[in-house]
């Protein structure tokens, strides 16, 4: 690991003042300035030498800021520094917002979950071994320009939607997809003051710069996620297939979220990982299945819908069908959900 300074700060203020000094014109894949939460990711980076910030600014004083659950009729609002623990153990989270607890507790270890903090799991890094060793030059993530040695290489675990020429690396998570099918806001704050966005426009596909991972500045922090209520928030399941059973990314896992009548769909919303880029929203599977009658035959016609535009090797074709499987037995398990 290099040598660093450390910045601990007492108010968002002055992290994001701390942040503020640097040059905004060059996004880079190594920015001088890092936040530090959990550190679950950002240090284990540091060791293997992918990151290389000169100053960490340490928020994690700002506990009474950012650090709460707040739930009421309106929608649920979560801190970006509440620990992923302290909502996949939850009672009202488990009740009225099922795909939430079941994505972050069958993220990592419980351990890890009890240190890693909301707003960084969703900036987690790619797994892909490419980006993760320094040894291989070409990994448009970690140097821009460079190419993208999986194209050519060991892809097995490796996306099969938006991906592009420069990057086919998977993202790794999951509770962003259970974000993506409730719909969530994200709270930022920067010098500039505060903005929201939609969940769903924080990640960018990698087209030709892999190494401009989501729509945040590098001088701005995520402060908290809102997610409103809705029919559909109760009935949400999430389903996570992976080479063995725990502490392992997912190879394809599925978010879903429904509102029926009956056995009939008013809405449906579906969100994939582990075989995507970003965190992917399927909103073609969600039309095909809107006014059907929910059943293995509309849910496999869904899943058609959801990988239509999957690019392939012949590494991670397997994805596809695993996909499509993954996605039919988890709207059939929503609909089976006592609620």
């Amino acid at each position: 690991m290099r040598p660093f300074a450390y910045v601990r700060t007492e108010t968002p203020e002055q992290a994001l003042m701390a942040a503020s000094a640097v040059d905004l014109q060059k996004p880079s894949p190594q920015p001088e300035k890092q936040f530090l939460a959990g550190g679950t990711n950002i240090v284990d980076l540091m060791k293997i030498d992918v990151m290389r910030p000169l100053t960490l600014i340490d928020i994690n004083p700002l506990q009474e800021q950012l650090g709460s659950i707040e739930a009421d009729d309106r929608g649920l609002r979560l801190g970006s520094l509440v620990r992923m623990g302290q909502v996949a153990d939850h009672n009202v989270i488990k009740r009225d917002y099922p795909v939430i607890a079941d994505s972050l507790m069958l993220a990592a270890s419980q351990q890890i979950r009890n240190m890693a903090s909301l707003g960084g799991n969703v900036l987690q890094r790619t797994r892909c071994p490419y980006f993760r060793d320094v040894s291989w030059a070409a990994c448009n993530k970690r140097v821009p320009g460079s190419g993208c040695a999986a194209l050519g290489g060991e892809n097995r675990k490796h996306a099969v939607l938006g991906t592009s020429e420069a990057c086919m690396a998977t993202y790794p998570g999951d509770f962003a997809q259970a974000l993506m099918v409730l719909d969530a806001q994200v709270d930022i704050g920067g010098p500039k003051g505060r903005r929201s966005v939609a969940f769903a426009d924080l990640h960018r596909a990698p087209a030709d710069t892999p190494h401009i991972e989501t729509a945040l500045a590098p001088d701005e922090l995520i402060l908290a996620f809102n997610i409103p209520a809705g029919p559909w928030a109760r009935r949400s399941r999430y389903l996570k297939i992976r080479d063995r059973e725990s502490y392992e990314f997912a190879i394809a896992s599925a978010a879903v979220a429904l509102d029926l009548d009956g056995e009939t769909v008013r809405e449906a919303r579906i969100a994939l990982g582990g075989v995507a880029t970003t965190p992917w929203r399927a909103r073609e599977a969600e039309a095909s299945l809107k006014g059907q009658r929910l059943d293995e035959d509309t849910a496999a016609r869904a899943a058609e819908a959801a990988f239509a535009e999957a690019r392939t090797t012949e590494q991670n074709a397997y994805k596809v069908p695993l996909g499509k499987q993954t996605l039919v037995r988890a709207l059939l398990d929503a609909k089976a959900m006592e609620i």
